[in-house]
């Protein structure tokens, strides 16, 4: 089994697995439009996290990540784990996963992904307003800022160079917006 990393799952491993690869997925993009009640906010002030939408078919965008193999006895595990972690509006999906090793062949793994149609969808919006929602959510698992600053600081580490606008944009306006709240602090 494996399993594919785009958000937490990129800096926040809490689950055992055989051997790790850095790599992309094609056809999507990484979008803070998912609300999160169970980790990043609560009920009636919600958190922004990652999922990932369909990118227009022109589009040759990739969405870089970790995939994660789970070695056999561990799987029914990591998946009670997972589908528990994913619980706030997350369902599988199969994709193909190509290792930044090109020696490495494509693999066909399983990532959580929100849609439209769950209760916690929030959709697009500014980033300026995405970036005011994080920086007053918290919720069970800490600062929604930590996890936006912990992602962007993550990818550039697993993939130097990579381009990931929207992660990019935010965290940008997230600092200016820190800036601008620690300047009127007396």
């Amino acid at each position: 089994m494996w399993v594919y990393g785009y958000g937490s799952l990129v800096w926040k491993v809490d689950f055992p697995f055989k051997r790790k690869l850095v790599g992309y997925i094609e056809g999507y993009q990484r979008r803070f439009w998912q609300g999160s009640t169970d980790h990043r906010g609560v009920p009636g002030k919600p958190g922004r996290v990652v999922t990932l939408v369909k990118a227009s078919e022109e589009s040759k965008e990739k969405v870089w990540g970790v995939a994660y193999e789970i070695a056999e006895e561990d799987e029914t595990k990591v998946r009670e784990h997972l589908n528990f972690r994913e619980k706030g509006g997350y369902s599988l999906t199969s994709v193909k996963f190509h290792p930044e090793n090109t020696k490495e062949l494509p693999i066909d793994l399983e990532l959580y992904l929100a849609t439209e149609e769950n209760d916690n969808y929030l959709g697009p919006a500014p980033i300026d307003e995405i970036a005011k929602q994080v920086l007053v959510s918290v919720g069970p698992s800490g600062k929604n800022v930590d996890y936006v600053l912990n992602l962007a600081q993550a990818m550039r580490c697993i993939a130097p160079g990579r381009e990931d606008p929207h992660l990019y944009e935010l965290e940008k306006e997230i600092k200016l917006q820190q800036k601008n709240l620690d300047s009127h602090i007396p």
